[in-house]
This record gives C-alpha cells, structure tokens and sequence, in this order.
C-alpha cells in the first residue's frame, strides 16, 4: 500500500537517474580519445582474440617488410614441422648460396650441418638471412620454389596486400606487405603453433661461439611483451611486430617504416599501452560450443549443433560490455548429408547499434543422410511444412 503511494513520487527520481545513466554512458564511450600520433609510415593495432582492429594509419598499402618477412617463411617452416616433412633435429647441409647472403647473418660455415632447430633459432632470435636460406633450401628444395609456397599461403590467409620474392625480406619491388597482413600472418602464427611463438620471445642465442641478442627491446622494458619480430633496411626503414598480453587481452601492433631505431619501440609501446588502456575483451562463446540448433531433413539426425570452432569474441571500448548484443540466423531447409565445419548460418554481433563482425555458424557435427524411408518421409513432411 505504501509503495503504491509513493509510486508517484519515485518516478521522477527514476527517470532522472536513467537519464544520467544512459548520459554517463554515451559521454564515456565518446571519451575515448584518437590513437597516438608516431612518426612511422603505417600502423595497426589488432586484438588477437576477435581480429578487431583498434587503431590504424594507412594499414592497407603495400609497404617493404624487411626481416618481417621471416614470420611468414617461418610460418610455412612450421607447417613443414607438422606435416612431417621436416624435423627439429633434421641436419641441413649449409649451401654457397646460404652463406653468401648477405645481411644480418647467423655465421653458419659453407658445407657445414646444423640442424632445423638450431638454424630457426638463427632466423627468429638472430635475424639471420643465411639461417633463413638454409631452412627454405632444406623445406622446399630451392629459395625459388619455398617463395612460391609463402605466396600460397599468404593468399590462404588472405593477405591480399603481400607478395614475396624472397625468404628473408631483401629489398625488391614486388616483395611487400601491409600492415594489415603482417597482423593477420601474426595472429595465425600465435593460434596455430604456439609452440613455436614461444621462440619469439628468446632474448639471445648463441651458435659458433657468438652470442647475439634479440633486436626486439621491447622484451627487456615490458613484461608483458612475448614477441615478435624486427625488420630494417635502409628502405624500408625500421619496423617492429610486437603482441603483448595483459590480463585476458592479447594485442597485436605493426608499425612500418620508422627513421630511427628507437621510434620503432616507442611507437610499438604508445599503441600497445592505447589498446590496452581503452580496450577489452570479451568471449562470447567457447570454441565448438552449440550456440544454435538446426533441423536437419533426410539425415540420420534430425537435429544439428551449430557453433564456431575458433570462439567468439569481441572488443569493445572498457565499460560497454552491456552493450554488446548477438543474432544469429541459420540457412532455411538443411538437408542431409552434412559434412562437419559446413557453414549453414551467421552469427552477428553489435555493440549498441554499431554492427562490428559477422561469423559464420558451422555444423559442429556431421549427418550423414538417411535411408530411402526416412528421406520419404522427410519428404512428405517438407511439403507439408512448407504449406504453412
């Protein structure tokens, strides 16, 4: 009774304070300043979890990578690695060709072995170019057939702004990527061995008596830093990829062409500290977790699990994860047989009204299709269905 009374006093007081929430709220959101201005010809920062991009200058042109290059020849060693083809304790025998690149150089002797390992130490830790030639010779057979695989798989992951004529990133026209490409390349390499990523963060490495230190400082001045690599020429100017994990929020920034050493690093740690400060994530859903069941015609199940096998996650500004909202739709008339990891809907996910990703949902399972019988009266039902 006395609330009833009071009913008509309180609302005012309501109304006002959803007022000053939801101004609070939009006033917060606006709050969020513009990227960090630094003196380099591209960037971009990424979100590793979600692939969102947080910041970025100019990152779709075509720019020289230098020894950025490496991510994507070490990208395909790895898959070498996996495959079998090759192995950690493979010995290589070191080529002229091999020896005589020139460049940073990991000091392997001509005709001399050294094994896989080894020799992806050189590459990653030392920037060795003569490492690099080795390990491509020894994958693929030749520098000029492994280039031919980096293109493979640079257009696989959609790197549509990179081409390479070369293992170790030497200077020459149509060898180049984007900054865009350099943080997808990053991303998978993370995602997808992370067994290998963790040579990224190796500060030295020792090999013929001479003990050479990992160019990337960032690992000595920020503990959150595990990676990943360092490019220069005269050209290209200084570059730097670096990831770095804070809490649950792993980021990714490129920055290309630098005039100066130093400013690589300074305008790495400004966009990472950016990121994070303004920045979340957030998991929305487990990877090959049922988001949405599907009905399935003429299968040997009528129902089928539908999900996204890496994850769902998003980015968002810090304090509006209750704004973050997600739909999905599913393909009409799913019809057996169904293979697993078939798209078969779409899941979008908005932040208040700004739509910011769309993914595929993928069978979780497969259906195989069932007897004539029960694809009969499968059939009887669609019709039936479909009157209503």
């Amino acid at each position: 009774m006395y609330l009833t009374a009071l009913r008509p006093l309180l609302l005012p007081f309501l109304l006002i304070f959803t007022w000053l929430a939801l101004g609070w709220t939009a006033a917060y959101a606006q709050a969020i300043p513009p990227p960090p201005q630094v003196p380099v010809r591209g960037y971009i920062l990424m979100d590793y979890q979600s692939g969102n991009i947080l910041a970025n200058m100019k990152g779709d042109e075509r720019m020289e990578p230098a020894s950025i290059t490496k991510l994507m020849t070490g990208y395909v060693i790895y898959q070498a690695l996996k495959s079998g083809k090759i192995h950690l304790n493979d010995q290589v025998t070191i080529s002229e060709k091999a020896w005589r690149t020139q460049g940073s150089k990991m000091f392997v002797k001509i005709g001399s072995q050294v094994s896989v390992e080894d020799l992806l130490m050189g590459m990653v830790v030392q920037s060795g170019n003569d490492a690099t030639v080795a390990l491509a010779e020894h994958v693929a057979g030749s520098e000029e057939t492994f280039v031919k695989l980096m293109n493979q798989e640079a257009e696989r992951l959609g790197m549509k702004s990179s081409h390479f004529t070369n293992a170790p990133g030497m200077p020459d026209p149509n060898h180049y990527m984007s900054a865009r490409d350099i943080a997808v390349l990053s991303r998978a390499i993370i995602q997808e061995f992370p067994e290998h990523y963790t040579r990224y963060s190796v500060r030295s490495f020792k090999y013929n008596n001479i003990e050479q230190q990992n160019r990337n400082r960032l690992l000595l001045t920020d503990a959150s830093v595990d990676g990943v690599k360092t490019g220069h020429t005269e050209s290209a100017g200084y570059c730097l990829v670096s990831s770095a994990k804070r809490n649950d929020t792993r980021l990714i920034g490129v920055v290309l062409g630098a005039q100066k050493e130093k400013e690589r690093f300074q305008a790495s740690q400004a966009l990472l500290n950016y990121g994070f400060s303004f920045f979340e994530s957030r998991k929305l859903y487990d990877p090959n977790a049922s988001i949405v069941t599907a009905r399935v015609w003429k299968g040997q199940e009528s129902e089928l699990p539908l999900g996204v096998p890496q994850g769902l996650y998003v980015t968002v500004p810090k304090g509006q994860a209750p704004q973050v909202s997600t739909t999905t739709t599913v393909q009409p008339s799913i019809i057996a047989p169904v293979q697993k990891g078939q798209p078969l809907g779409e899941i979008v996910v908005k932040v208040g009204e700004q739509e910011v990703s769309r993914t595929p949902l993928v069978a979780l399972q497969e259906v195989p299709e069932s007897g004539w019988f029960g694809r009969m009266i499968d059939s009887i039902l669609m019709f039936f269905s479909s009157l209503f």
